[in-house]
């Protein structure tokens, strides 16, 4: 009688687990010894630390021994093609202003539109290849510089900034190479100091 109370159990519970109206006789300490050879209890999409899902700096693919930053050379594409744009503009509002004023005496007509839109294709064009020219100068001379010292500082923008304005205004004469060097130099000298205004803030306590 006692032999057949386990055997009858499973029987009904086999039943049971078999029309869904029962459940199994055996727990997960059964399988604790069974190896779970190959297989991991979690998914690998789920054990992610999440903290090598935020980055909080930028991540680039360089070189060894590679700036992050842009050199002289891939800036000066940027520098020559700005300026020139900018002198357009420039050179346009200037040219419409002298065109309306040249022409303010004269009644609306063709010859007057003419007249004003020749003044704004003149500045704009003799506007975009001044600036232009004087990015191309400043572009190549602080390549040149750079290439020469092996390093990239400020003294290469005041060098070339300097540089940049003796050679323009080398027609003018000595006096004008002169006067065309300290404007370079007054120009290139500004930006460096606006360029390191935070250094230079930063650093202004240190020496109180």
């Amino acid at each position: 009688m006692a032999n057949n109370t386990p055997a009858s159990g499973g029987f009904k519970a086999g039943l049971g687990s078999l029309f869904g109206g029962g459940t199994p006789e055996y727990s997960n300490t059964e399988l604790a010894g069974v190896p779970l050879t190959g297989m991991s209890p979690l998914s690998p999409y789920l054990n992610v630390d999440p903290r090598y899902l935020v980055q909080d700096t930028d991540e680039f693919i360089l070189p060894t021994g590679a700036n992050k930053t842009r050199g002289r050379f891939e800036l000066a594409f940027f520098t020559i093609g700005g300026c020139c744009i900018t002198g357009a503009a420039f050179g346009t509002l200037n040219g419409l202003r002298m065109g309306l004023t040249e022409t303010r005496d004269m009644p609306w007509s063709k010859p007057r539109n003419v007249q004003i839109l020749n003044m704004v294709t003149r500045q704009g064009a003799s506007w975009a290849n001044t600036l232009g020219s004087v990015a191309l100068l400043y572009s190549v001379f602080g390549v040149a510089i750079e290439k020469a010292r092996g390093a990239e500082d400020d003294l290469n923008t005041v060098a070339a900034g300097t540089l940049t304005g003796m050679l323009f205004k080398s027609t003018a004469g000595l006096k004008g190479a002169a006067r065309g060097g300290l404007v370079g130099l007054a120009m290139s000298g500004l930006y460096a100091l606006y360029n390191n205004w935070d250094h230079l803030k930063g650093t202004s306590p240190s020496h109180y």
